[in-house]
């Protein structure tokens, strides 16, 4: 079953890092990221841009609005993503505490509603 993995994380603290730190960062995610390779569970996953750089779209009455910039004030901001194949929400859980970004923020897990063409 596939599962997305959202790291969220304090985007100010990753920004003020000490160079150092983001070293030590980075090679945890890159030794993770080819754990899941090796393990055959990784489909996917990407680090994000800062929210600052983000662009939300809504169309209401058949005009669209664009807001750029954060749009919420939260202490966490959704840094990055994973997606996984694995075989039940257990070992998602355990992959996604085995994420370096679970030590600083957190790991939202969410199964993948696969969705079915009608028929």
């Amino acid at each position: 079953m596939r599962y997305l993995m959202l790291i969220y994380g304090n985007e100010q603290a990753m920004l003020a890092a000490k160079p150092e730190t983001a070293t030590t960062m980075s090679t945890a995610y890159f030794a993770y990221t080819e754990a899941m390779k090796k393990a055959g569970v990784l489909l996917g996953g990407e680090r994000l841009r800062p929210t600052t750089t983000a662009t939300r779209v809504r169309v209401a009455d058949g005009k669209t609005e664009l807001v750029n910039g954060p749009y919420a004030e939260t202490k966490e901001q959704l840094a990055g993503y994973y997606m996984i194949d694995a075989p039940d929400l257990d070992s998602a859980l355990a992959w996604a505490a085995r994420c370096p970004g679970a030590q600083t923020g957190s790991i939202e897990v969410r199964p993948i509603w696969e969705m079915q063409p009608a028929a």
